[in-house]
Formats: structure tokens, sequence, C-alpha cells
């Protein structure tokens, strides 16, 4: 269709299409007149129709399309016949292009002026299309990237230092008035794209020909931009600024952090440097402190783990250990852990480097080594503070580990990690670096090792036949139950960066400190440890429960293969 009707009353509509009764109409009537929202906001707010009925309602009235943007492939080129900022003011979005008509989206159809504005802007004859909002703006975020605007700005800052200009302050934005230096436009905007996109980190890689600029997003990198190598001293002494780092100093390694807000969030950025042959590396690790904390419930733990654990945690003393390499999510786990015991009848203390989450009624306590604020030193302190429960981020040394043992001997409970390959080498590990043999035999609880695997984009999931090698890996869990299950993969769409995966779960294992263990742990060597621990475990390792994930069609069995051979490793 063309331009829309000149008024449409939606709480009419809705009741004549049966979606909304009278009754309902005037009570969102009232408050609208109350507070003023959008009564179509007020409809969904309410639970009086969802946000698709009111679209999908407004489509049929206007005789145009629906467009459900889950299942929906953009086509960048046409997309940015409209730019960004007039996209997401509108909330509009160009589809595709037929018979030389511009088909665009529109979260709120009935809108003339915006209609006009959306036709002028993009030169077109346009047919109209509906489409909800909140499918519409998590697709703007990922597909109007600032890839080129971050390559435009890099070669801005090339040529700004080219000219080697007198006021070289200026240029890194550290006089007054220099909030639009080159450096600091740069890495905003780095770090805006950076947030947008999921990143974990952001890594500052100088090579021989080029600075490369790679976003970590679902645990694997990804080259967001390319730049000239000439800006890489002008990048990292910026950030060494705003990190308190020795800007005189290149020759060595330093890591620090600082805070910044983006839109709307704070962030913490932990910073490390090395030098390198074509200069100094960079690599931050985002850490939003507005982060909603996950529920114990919503990470998805297989029901055993989750009872064991959740027993675990209930008792007054001992040690749980959450182990694994860095970035599997061993911190979500204990902070959600924490979130279920944290009351007012108890007494919570972290110390942590750096503390990752911020949660009210717990008290935090960042380490600092600089200055003398060791793990080990706050842990004794801690301790006299009359704690229940302490979080000791890492134990790192025997020092560390030794006093938080002690403290689970004496009627504390103890959370912590530790990296170690899966759940069985980890009480082993605890004997390499020096703690008594007794203290680990008598203080572990349980231990529960995890990983990360990428979730499958619900977006562009479609059935996946199994390659041979993949039926043999599966075969070793499943036996001829192999193709009893339907298996999954992601084709790659927008939503997903053409990745196939957006977000990732976590699988685990756990072992818990059986008498037979602790007997093993105190009395025999390591493989009679081993050994009772693997009978212990069997059909409840990590590989398995990858496979669980697979055939629960959350993952590939390429992700729970790459898994497994982290483990073998």
């Amino acid at each position: 269709m063309a331009r829309p009707p000149e008024r449409i009353r939606l709480g009419d509509l809705l009741v004549q299409q049966g979606l909304l009764t009278d009754e309902q109409l005037k009570l969102a009537l009232a408050e609208q007149k109350r507070s003023g929202r959008k009564l179509g906001r007020i409809f969904v707010d309410s639970g009086y129709v969802t946000e698709e009925g009111i679209a999908r309602a407004l489509a049929h009235q206007l005789k145009a399309e629906f467009v459900d943007l889950r299942n929906f492939q953009p086509k960048p080129d046409l997309i940015k016949l409209i730019p960004e900022a007039q996209a997401r003011r509108f909330r509009t979005l160009v589809l595709d292009e037929k018979d030389g008509l511009l088909r665009v989206g529109f979260a709120d159809p009935t809108d003339l002026a915006v209609y006009d504005e959306v036709a002028r802007l993009a030169r077109r004859d346009v047919a109209l299309a509906v489409i909800t909002e909140s499918q519409l703006m998590p697709l703007l975020d990922r597909v109007y990237r600032r890839t080129e605007e971050i390559s435009n700005l890099a070669k801005d800052l090339t040529q700004e230092m080219g000219e080697i200009p007198g006021d070289f302050g200026a240029l890194l934005g550290i006089t007054p008035g220099a909030e639009d230096a080159p450096v600091v436009k740069l890495l905003q905007t780095v770090f805006e794209e950076a947030l947008k996109t999921r990143a974990s980190d952001i890594h500052i890689e100088p090579q021989e020909k080029a600075l490369v600029i790679r976003f970590r997003i679902d645990g694997v990198l990804h080259v967001q931009t390319e730049a000239d190598n000439k800006i890489s001293p002008a990048l990292v002494l910026r950030l060494k600024l705003m990190s308190g780092l020795d800007i005189s100093e290149k020759r060595l390694p330093q890591d620090g952090r600082f805070n910044i807000k983006l839109r709307g969030a704070n962030v913490d950025v932990r910073i490390s440097t090395m030098p390198t042959q074509h200069g100094e590396s960079v690599v931050m690790r985002l850490l939003a402190q507005n982060t909603g904390l996950l529920q114990l419930d919503k990470l998805f733990m297989p029901p055993r783990v989750l009872e064991r654990f959740r027993q675990s945690i209930s008792r007054p003393s001992g040690i749980v250990l959450v182990t694994g390499p860095t970035g599997s999510g061993k911190t979500t786990t204990l902070y959600a852990a924490l979130n279920e015991l944290n009351t007012t009848e108890k007494k919570i203390i972290t110390v942590e480097d750096p503390v990752e989450y911020r949660l009210a009624g717990l008290n935090h306590v960042q380490v600092h080594e600089k200055i003398d604020l060791s793990f080990s030193r706050v842990l004794r302190t801690a301790l006299r503070q009359d704690p229940d429960i302490i979080l000791v981020g890492e134990m790192r040394d025997q020092e560390t580990a030794e006093i938080g043992m002690r403290a689970a001997m004496t009627g504390h409970l103890v959370l912590s990690t530790l990296h170690t390959n899966d759940a069985l080498t980890s009480p082993i590990r605890l004997l390499d670096i020096g703690v008594p043999r007794y203290m680990v035999a008598l203080s572990i609880q349980m231990v529960l090792a995890q990983r990360l695997v990428r979730v499958i984009c619900e977006n562009c999931a479609r059935p996946h036949e199994l390659l041979p090698h993949e039926r043999e890996w599966l075969k070793y869990e499943l036996g001829e139950r192999v193709d009893a299950f339907k298996y999954r993969e992601g084709a790659g769409c927008a939503h997903c960066a053409n990745t196939g995966y957006i977000g990732r779960q976590a699988v685990y294992e756990f072992l818990e400190m059986t008498n037979a263990l602790v007997e093993a742990a105190n009395h025999g060597d390591p493989n009679d440890f081993i050994q009772i621990g693997r009978e212990q475990m069997a059909g409840n390792t990590l590989r398995r429960d990858a496979v669980r994930v697979v055939v629960n069609g959350r993952t590939t069995v390429d992700e729970a293969m790459r898994i497994s051979s982290q483990l073998e490793e």
C-alpha cells in the first residue's frame, strides 16, 4: 500500500478485532490521561495484548504485511538509505526493494509525518510494512555497525599525526577543552561499538604494517578494523593516561583500570599493556557494572548438578571451588550463589582482583598488589571481621590457599576459583602448590568445573546432518542412540553477525569429597585419588554435559567437540 490513512483509533481497532475488551480500553484511556504515556505501550505493559498482536492488527487494518524481524535477513546497502540517527528516531528499517518500490518497516505505521520524512530521505516510493519495536532496536544495533566510522576516525588521526601539530596535548585530548581530540573520538567510538556488540574484550595489536583492533564476542575474536600503525603510540598513550599508568615506560608490561560511562552504563575497564616487536599491545576487559546477576536456576545447570551445588553452598563451613580457564564464567556462577545466600543474617566478604560485580549487602575488597594489599593479607584481616561467608577471587598461591582452607576448617563457608582443566585435578593442583594434604582432604566440600559453549542463534537455526567424524564422536557418549536425536546449527544472519551463535552457556561437571576420596587424598598417591574420582564421576563429565546441550538443541556438535579438545590438551 502507499501512504497510510489519516487517522486510526488503535483502541477501537483492537476492540473491533477482539483483542481488547471495552473495559480494558476504558482503563487504558484513563491511565493515558493520567500518565501521558502512549496508548499502545499501556496495552502491552498492562498485559492486555502483546506488541506483536498490536502490530498484526495494524497490518491487517492497513492491508500491509507484518514482518517478523527474527527471521529477516537485512540488506546493508538498502538499510543505509536511511541514516542510523533517523532510523532510531523514526523506529523504521528499510527491508527490501521490489518493482521500483522500497518496502520499509515502521514500528508506528500510523505516524504520517514519519512516513513522509522516510520517503523524503530515501528518495523513493515507499511501500509500508509493520514491524515491532522490540525486534527492531536490537537489529539496528547489529546492522548499523560503526566499523566504517572507526576506520575513518583512524584515518583522520593518522593525517593529523602526520601534520605534527604544535599542541600534542590537544591531539591526545589531555588539555582543557580538547574533548573532541582525534584520539578521544576514536576510542569513544571503539568502546561504544564494543558495548553494542556484546564484546568482552578489546585487543589493540600493532603489526608490522597495520594496527589491528579486534573484539572478543562470545569467546571468539573478530577483526573490527585495521589502521595505520602510526596511530598506535597515540592510542596507547591516551589509554595509559586514562588508567594512571607510567607513560614513560614502554619496555615493561603494565596493568591498570579505569571507569567510563557508555550508553548510560558504567563500565569498568581492566587494561593490560605488553611490549611487542612493533609497539605496545593493549588488551582491555570490559566489565559492565549494571549487568544483572543471574539466578542459579538460570545457569542451565543439569538438575543433579544444581541440587548438589545448592547443598554444598548451604553448609555452614567448608570450601566450594569453581574451576576452569580464564573467561569460563566462574565468577558469574559464584555470584549467582552469593545472590542466593545473601541475607541480612549473614556477613559476606569478597576478596577479588578486580571486583567484577557489586551486590548490595556484601563487603567487597579490591586487592591492590602495588601497595601490598594482597589476597593473603586481606584474607587474614577478613577473618577478624567475623564473616559467615568469604569469597576469594582466586587461590593463586600457597599462602592464600592455606588461609582459605583454615577458615573453612574453623566454621566459615569459603567460595573460590582455581585454574585447572577439570574438577578431578583441582585437589591435586592444591597439593602441587604446597597445601598440606590434610587441609585439602578435610576442607573441600565440592569442586565444580565449567566451560562455556556458544548458543545457536534462534533466528537462523536449522537442522544439521551429522558429518561422519561428528557421528563417531557422539557415539562415545550416546552409543547407538546417536540417530535418535535431532541436531541443529546456525546458518548465520544479521542477528548473530553471520556466526550462527548468540550468547553462551556453561557446561558442568562436579566432584564431591566422599569418604573414599578424603582417604585417598589424605594417604594415597595421586593415581589412586584420580582412579576413585573417575569412578565417582562416571557419566557426569564436562564432555557428557556438552553432549546433553547438543541433543537439547542449544549448541552444535562442533562446539561440544571444541570443549572436548580443550580437556584433552
